[in-house]
């Protein structure tokens, strides 16, 4: 890890050298750099950089950039402090490292004028700089396609850069596609994001839709975009595992309704009631506006908790108490989520919840 940091700073002053000691000239090219996707959770929705090349040089400005050796790295991450950096370093090292990984990479040219270059050109050696290049990463509002429109709307007159292709979709619309094939990332994404994702999606947060709104954006009276470029097509197999997929929850979930003990309703109002209590606490402690308001807690009600402990006492008249709070919740729940994309994913945790719950409350007193 010491020699990879020693050769990012390494990076980022060889850029810092160039911007004092190169000019950009009129065949300079300057292109946005777009990523495909991959699997891992933080490759779920590609990336997003800028390159810059000439006759001199040939660098890739990257914004999303993040060390997973910080101290305290998941605590940091998801109270949304974690602090994301940006780097400068030739393009062959970044197309290097994407192909390894199977990634597409497409190029979109901007027509910019000599000084319109000479300044994105400035604003990016700048935002290296020890005091600037750190910046508070949020999913949504502050991320390596934000950053990078951010920086071009700056330089360019009247801020070009908006989303064009908007219509009434949702955030957690827009997102959802891209975890079409991993099923337990995409239902533990939806149920940890409260009601911000539901907003109307009106700003372009994700590489992807940054590369089409490129192709439709006009600047002084012509397409911002002069040329579009495939540098490299990945290869990639869909590959469905029943493993990750809704069966296999189902599966899981039909267990607990078919053994119907004391022990596994224990179990399962446990581990509900737990995440409960988490999503709660994330919701308070976190500052991602992604994760306030967090109404699948009606679900994952944290009140479970209680219900567990009156059921390990045998208190049968305050489990059919609990019992009845928490259908009640649940109608309320179903009722506030109808129409909404997700809804679909989470019945089958529903359904569990609503039959066990109904078995608790309509059982007999001892």
């Amino acid at each position: 890890m010491v020699k990879k940091l020693v050769f990012l700073f390494f990076c980022m002053q060889f850029s810092i050298a160039y911007c004092q000691e190169s000019l950009i000239s009129e065949n300079t090219k300057i292109s946005i750099l777009t990523v495909g996707l991959a699997d891992e959770v933080h490759s779920l929705y590609g990336h997003t950089a800028i390159r810059i090349k000439n006759q001199n040089f040939d660098l890739v400005y990257n914004y999303g950039m993040f060390d997973f050796t910080t101290e305290n790295f998941v605590a940091k991450f998801a109270k949304g402090d974690l602090q994301y950096y940006a780097i400068a370093y030739p393009y062959a090292d970044f197309e290097y490292s994407y192909k390894e990984d199977n990634r597409s990479i497409y190029e979109q040219i901007l027509d910019l004028s000599l000084i319109e270059k000479q300044n994105l050109f400035n604003k990016l050696n700048t935002s290296l700089l020890p005091e600037n290049t750190f910046y508070t990463y949020k999913f949504i509002d502050r991320n390596c396609t934000t950053k990078v429109i951010d920086i071009l709307n700056e330089v360019l007159a009247k801020k070009p850069i908006i989303k064009k292709n908007i219509d009434n979709s949702t955030y957690r619309e827009v997102l959802y596609p891209y975890a079409e094939n991993h099923f337990y990332e995409q239902l533990g994404i939806n149920l940890i994001f409260g009601q911000k994702p539901d907003q109307q999606a009106t700003t372009i947060f994700l590489p992807l839709d940054l590369y089409d709104n490129l192709k439709n954006i006009s600047y002084k009276n012509k397409p911002l975009v002069s040329e579009t470029n495939t540098l490299f097509e990945a290869n990639r197999t869909t590959s469905t595992s029943y493993l990750n997929s809704i069966y296999s929850l189902i599966a899981i979930l039909l267990l607990f309704v078919i053994l119907n003990k004391k022990a596994t309703n224990i179990i399962y109002f446990s581990v509900l009631g737990l995440i409960g209590v988490l999503f709660s606490f994330m919701s308070i402690y976190s500052f991602h506006k992604e994760l306030f308001w967090n109404y699948n807690v009606l679900l994952l009600n944290p009140l479970f908790i209680f219900l567990v402990f009156f059921m390990i006492k045998n208190k049968t008249k305050w489990v059919k108490k609990m019992s009845l709070i928490g259908l009640l919740f649940l109608g309320g729940y179903c009722f506030y989520m109808i129409g909404k994309i997700h809804f679909v994913i989470v019945l089958p945790i529903i359904i569990t919840t609503f039959i066990l719950l109904l078995r608790l409350f309509l059982k007999k007193q001892n």
